[in-house]
């Protein structure tokens, strides 16, 4: 069956099976938030032959990633969900199949941060597009943003990046790479295809800023890739960086066949981790490491170094490779590569 077949409306009734029956219905949903609370608003898009491929996403994926990159920028601005709706751009000859598939990976995200679709809007569209908006709530002097990055501050990443990018091979190429397990394969392609927001960090994250008071905290998510968000919070901070690229984890499911240089680069530029970057006073971040384990660490200070403001200097302590500045257009950038 496809959408053509049943119309905006047929394929309404079915959607809204996913939403919970007191909010839909009107122009609008009505949220709730807490008393004190800031109301945190992101918007994200996935473009099919952009953002995923049938060769390499199935449609439950496709939904999943899309909601885990709207909790993932929710996390990243220290904000609990509270809903999302989804704006969908279909060609009538969408399979209705397909679409359910779409919103039962959404779901299967969504449920486990008991975050609920609340609307949403459906076109018909040259090609198939998920525009997701997000809404979450914050407390003020928790909100997490990117212009809050001090001088000495450590530089904190939460997890290993670089797994969705070596995923992504593995399903390009999959008869390339054979050094490797099918535990070890299974591993770095649900990376790709079922990345996690880290929306798990924020009640550690927030006892230890309760505990050293800290009044300011600086991050971003890493989704667009680790080299982009410490230059995005050094743009905003107007700080620079050093990173040791040695004491960037590499994960292990890389080591068997990659080069170090190759996985380095992966974790620099290969986007789509979910990961939080956070700058934080050096004995908060030694604490945050200590208890989030499992490829956090800090990688790097925030400088100013020889008044050079925005710069990010990637640093070998072993001497084996030059220094080096990182730079965007390594990375991936819409309308440029």
């Amino acid at each position: 069956m496809q959408v053509k077949e049943i119309g905006e409306q047929g394929l309404l009734k079915i959607l809204q099976r996913f939403c919970p029956p007191d909010i839909i219905g009107d122009d609008g949903a009505v949220l709730t938030t807490a008393a004190e609370k800031s109301l945190v608003v992101t918007t994200d898009v996935l473009i099919d032959k952009v953002h995923f491929s049938e060769i390499t996403t199935s449609p439950e994926d496709v939904g999943w990633r899309a909601a885990a990159a709207n909790l993932s920028d929710l996390a990243a601005m220290g904000a609990t969900p509270l809903g999302i709706t989804v704006g969908l751009g279909l060609p009538g000859e969408t399979s209705v199949d397909w679409v359910e598939k779409l919103y039962q990976g959404m779901t299967q995200c969504l449920q486990q941060y008991n975050t609920p679709i609340v609307g949403g809007d459906i076109v018909r569209s040259p090609i198939i597009s998920v525009a997701i908006t997000a809404f979450g709530q914050v407390a003020p002097r928790l909100t997490i943003r990117r212009n809050q990055a001090d001088l000495e501050d450590a530089i904190v990443i939460t997890g290993y990046h670089g797994a969705s990018r070596g995923g992504l091979e593995l399903l390009l190429n999959p008869d390339l790479i054979t050094n490797l397990s099918e535990d070890q394969k299974l591993i770095l392609i649900k990376a790709h295809q079922r990345p996690k927001p880290r929306l798990d960090i924020l009640p550690i994250l927030w006892e230890i800023v309760d505990s050293h008071s800290l009044t300011n905290i600086c991050g971003m998510d890493s989704s667009d890739g680790l080299a982009d968000a410490i230059l995005q919070v050094c743009h905003s901070s107007q700080v620079g960086a050093k990173i040791q690229a040695t004491q960037i984890p590499l994960h292990p499911g890389m080591k068997p066949w990659l080069t170090p240089e190759q996985a380095l680069e992966y974790a620099l530029y290969g986007g789509e981790d979910f990961e939080l970057l956070l700058c934080l006073p050096k004995p908060a971040a030694s604490e945050l490491v200590q208890k989030l384990g499992n490829g956090a660490a800090i990688i790097g200070t925030i400088t100013n170094t020889s008044g050079d403001r925005d710069q990010v200097l990637l640093h070998d302590s072993s001497k084996e490779t030059p220094d080096q500045v990182l730079n965007l257009s390594r990375g991936f950038q819409h309308f440029t590569n």
